[in-house]
């Protein structure tokens, strides 16, 4: 029995392009994998900490191997708390729209929060970086308004892929598909059928 965690980064729920083709592979995946756990993480229905004080002094303690305090001890274990349940799942689920040609700031702040040393990547001097969240997938829909994938000419403006594809890969998710959803803000009859030709590449990822 395996777990796939879905962790939403849309605020638009069943209005939510990303939204629509995750639910598609997790439809599929839940049919040919009845046994496993999903586990759904709305990033717009929890309440993620701010990094600052307490916890950020935690995270310099890390770093410079030092002991934590009262205070930075009880900070940091919401820290790990919520690396440990990503770090716990198989294989993950994430719908993330183009804000501003990158992520929206609830998935940013996620990622902020879990990305720590210790907890989801170490540092070596010999070695260099290395991520600790290994031999997981990841499945990843990105839904944009404009056209930004290989070939259309404006692949410098999408800092969305290239952020959380770089973000997985630091701490070690290096198995990961993309579903393109694109372009959004064109005509109806464009919008429908890549919607439509994402469900259908989510679906079938399902048993990749």
């Amino acid at each position: 029995m395996a777990k796939l965690l879905y962790i939403e980064g849309s605020p638009r729920g069943e209005r939510s392009k990303s939204s629509v083709v995750a639910i598609a592979y997790l439809e599929a995946y839940k049919a040919a994998h009845p046994e496993d756990v999903v586990e759904t993480l709305n990033l717009w229905q929890v309440s993620l900490p701010s990094f600052d004080g307490a916890m950020i002094e935690a995270k310099y303690a890390v770093l410079h191997g030092q002991a934590h305090t009262t205070e930075q001890a009880e900070a940091w274990k919401t820290v790990s708390d919520m690396a440990a349940t990503f770090a716990s799942a198989d294989r993950y689920l994430i719908s993330v729209p183009m804000w501003n040609f990158s992520l929206p700031y609830k998935v940013k702040h996620y990622f902020d929060i879990i990305i720590q040393p210790g907890l989801t990547f170490s540092f070596s001097p010999a070695t260099g970086y290395t991520g600790l969240v290994t031999g997981k997938k990841a499945v990843v829909v990105y839904a944009r308004g404009g056209a930004y994938g290989p070939g259309t000419g404006a692949e410098a403006y999408d800092l969305q892929t290239k952020t959380l594809s770089g973000l997985l890969g630091f701490i070690g998710v290096t198995d990961q598909q993309s579903i393109l959803v694109e372009p959004m803000l064109a005509g109806r009859d464009t919008v429908d059928k890549a919607v439509l030709a994402a469900c259908e590449q989510a679906r079938n990822l399902v048993y990749n």
